[in-house]
């Protein structure tokens, strides 16, 4: 009995995600229509309703968005640089020391 429950609520989760899946899909299909079958005209078109593009009028706009990505671009630097480094000076095996050489008899 009690697999006849979970195998309805499978089922169930089957159906609703492919209908889900359907819809997606469709939505996708017609906006690449609207947008003429360009993706990149589509994500733009996304971005700019949803406020995540917002156009740069003056130059104190342009550089105050500049500004802001790169202190983004910084702290991502400060924060992998030395991770890399770490990586890079890993020591795999001990250091060899040199023998000194004995004078000429």
């Amino acid at each position: 009995m009690e697999q006849r429950g979970t195998r309805a609520v499978e089922k169930l989760l089957i159906g609703v995600g492919g209908v889900f899946c359907f819809w997606a899909a469709a939505m996708l299909g017609g906006g690449l229509r609207q947008a003429d079958w360009q993706v990149t005209e589509l994500a733009r078109q996304y971005l700019t309703a949803t406020g995540m593009i917002q156009p740069i009028h003056t130059l104190v706009d342009f550089y105050t968005h500049i500004k802001g990505i790169e202190y983004i671009i910084c702290v991502a630097f400060f924060v992998a640089f030395p991770v890399f480094f770490r990586f890079v000076e890993k020591k795999k095996s001990p250091p060899v020391t040199t023998i000194a050489r004995l004078p000429k008899r």
